[in-house]
């Protein structure tokens, strides 16, 4: 499994990193947060003949352009496009040669799945507009009139529950509009339930463009049905089918060639079945291509690539969202890339005093501006700590000279992770051994290490699983997650004694002492399914729960003015989904609010998974 992409936490102000300096040198009126995001790095559209002929990008420079579509006359690609900052998910359109581009949906909110109605006059997309939960809404290209069809009361499901609506597609005589929606569906862990990241259940249904008519048309117990698309004569709908449960399957890469789905249709009318594809490949975007043909994509696997229900030669081709034209004589596709982004890289900010900036994961500061962080996108998990320019790095541990195996370095399932700087800045501890799922067969303890590498030395005798440590703010004390078959909870480590008292016994994680040194912020699971954030005084008093929804609140830090920063599914999903890649939960947003649980604030609107992230006050 590649966690390499998984998980920072930032709990404290700073900067990181090499590459970063010279951006970093251009914000001094501003300050910075931190923040770290997983998914793709590149996207780019590619236009062939819908044979797979003549493949060419649609655009000589990378401008991660994705979810291309083409306009019922074939004059036009329309398209979603972070070519205004990294993140910032707008819609426009070009003309085939790439040419004309034109911007149709614009501004802070996440804007995709653009689509236009049959007389070119009308564009369906999703937004998270209004509210931050996705939407299907509408713009007439003329008056440029706004409508959101799906967030009136009559098609609004229970808030409580995902309640998301994605990938509309026009009918031909452009009368309804089909698309997905896990709207009165629960909020459901992978690992029947037991797992952290959570599933997904679509239903198909359809809605006029006034808003009027919203209608189920497809659903079945226990699956996900997306991807909508309209037979040529506006009597069927197809879509893909796969298990609630292999919707976590479908965007991890353990799990390739073991999650399958198939291809399926209905009347619109009758709600008359029929079942297009058989057999065990990964099968997703389909679309009536005439004369009953559908075409589809075989998402992974050494099958991956275009397929046709008609058995006729399959096109072997690593893209994703393939589009064909009304007359099925080209296709758009995307291709995508996970090279990891630079330290430091601007993403875009939505808040106006913030520059946003990527960072590698775990960071911490300490008061003389030092960094400390876990070195995981290279694949080894050290720890490694650098001036704010990126001077001075030094690696203080890296866990392959000490016997780890690199394929689980490089896993991201072992390593060194979660640094913490004493307060005095002359000590860094961390948590060293086996994570995940790898933690029920292995072992991690909590370590030290002096700033210059010398005095390394463990704090925890190694019979449990130890982590994710945090110094007090007078330097005394480290509070840590302990994880066992008969013990769990949070500990607090007396460093003049050694002496481990317990804090808490419940199934607690990611603990981090206040600025202040009065409270300790952590994660519980709170169900089955279910986690929230809470803190609680080091004396063990003043439990106080500071979120309480179905989706998932974690990985929480302080950030320097005291309030807390933390990442959250509260506003639901963002996409279907299955077709998402290397991903685990993809509708985490990064929230902060103050530390009695008021004021909480979306501080990102993307279509990824954003977490963790640290603020760093303007240089004066």
């Amino acid at each position: 499994m590649d966690r390499r992409r998984f998980l920072s936490a930032l709990p404290a102000a700073g900067l990181a990193l090499q590459s970063a300096s010279s951006a970093f040198a251009q914000a001094k009126t501003k300050g910075v947060m931190l923040m770290n995001r997983i998914g793709p790095s590149t996207s780019d559209l590619y236009i062939a003949a819908g044979d797979g002929s003549g493949e060419r990008k649609l655009f000589g420079e990378s401008t991660f352009d994705l979810n291309g579509s083409f306009s019922a006359d074939g004059r036009w690609v329309v398209f979603t496009s972070e070519r205004n900052g990294d993140g910032q998910a707008d819609i426009f359109r070009t003309r085939l040669d790439g040419t004309g581009v034109e911007p149709l949906v614009t501004g802070p909110s996440m804007d995709d799945c653009g689509v236009l109605s049959p007389d070119g006059a009308t564009l369906a997309f999703v937004s998270t507009r209004d509210g931050y939960r996705t939407n299907i809404w509408t713009l007439d290209l003329r008056t440029r009139a706004l409508r959101n069809l799906t967030g009136g009361k009559e098609q609004q499901g229970d808030p409580a529950g995902p309640d998301g609506f994605f990938r509309p597609a026009w009918s031909p005589d452009g009368q309804w509009i089909a698309f997905s929606s896990d709207r009165n569906t629960p909020w459901r862990g992978h690992d029947e339930g037991k797992g952290w990241e959570h599933t997904q259940e679509l239903s198909i249904y359809v809605i006029r463009p006034d808003g009027t008519g919203l209608r189920k048309v497809a659903s079945k117990p226990g699956f996900c049905l997306g991807s909508p698309k309209w037979s040529p004569d506006g009597r069927r709908v197809v879509f893909y089918e796969i298990t609630t449960e292999g919707t976590w399957g479908a965007r991890r890469p353990e799990w390739i060639g073991r999650i399958g789905s198939q291809i399926v249709s209905v009347d619109v009318a009758t709600g008359q079945r029929m079942e297009h594809t058989t057999g065990p490949a990964l099968k997703v975007a389909p679309q009536f291509l005439g004369n009953g043909e559908v075409g589809y994509l075989i998402k992974n696997g050494a099958e991956a690539g275009l397929a046709f229900a008609s058995g006729r030669a399959p096109i072997r081709r690593a893209i994703r969202a393939p589009a064909w034209s009304s007359d099925g004589k080209w296709m758009v596709y995307q291709k995508v890339g996970f090279k990891a982004r630079a330290q430091g890289n601007p993403l875009y900010s939505w808040d106006g005093d913030w520059d946003y900036r990527f960072s590698d994961v775990f960071s911490n500061i300490a008061r003389d501006g030092t960094l400390a962080f876990t070195e995981k996108q290279n694949g080894n998990s050290s720890i490694v700590i650098e001036n704010a320019d990126g001077s001075g790095r030094r690696v203080l541990y890296n866990p392959a000279d000490h016997g780890f195996p690199p394929d689980m370095l490089a896993k991201g399932l072992a390593g060194a992770f979660a640094p913490s700087w004493s307060p005095d800045g002359q000590w860094v501890t961390f948590g060293v051994g086996y994570w995940f799922q790898e933690r029920a067969t292995h072992k991690a303890t909590i370590m030290r290490v002096r700033r210059d590498g010398t005095g390394l030395e463990p704090l925890t005798d190694g019979n449990d699983h130890s982590g994710f440590p945090s110094f007090s703010a007078d330097g005394k004390s480290i509070v840590f997650r302990i994880w066992g078959e008969t013990v769990k909870g949070l500990r607090i480590l007396d460093l003049a004694t050694k002496k481990v008292r317990v804090l808490t016994t419940e199934d607690d994680n990611l603990p981090g002492w206040s600025p202040d040194g009065r409270r300790i912020v952590f994660t519980r699971r709170t169900s089955v399914t279910n986690f929230d954030i809470f803190t609680i005084q080091p004396d063990g008093k003043g439990l106080r729960r500071l979120t309480d929804n179905g989706a998932n609140d974690a990985h929480a830090v302080w950030a320097v003015d005291g309030r807390i920063m933390w990442s959250s599914g509260m506003y639901g999903f963002r996409e279907e989904a299955a077709l998402y890649d290397n991903n685990f939960q993809p509708y985490g947003q990064v929230f902060v609010m103050n530390a009695d649980g008021s004021g909480k604030k979306i501080l990102t609107d993307s279509l990824w998974e954003d977490s963790l992230s640290a603020y760093m006050p303007a240089r004066r």
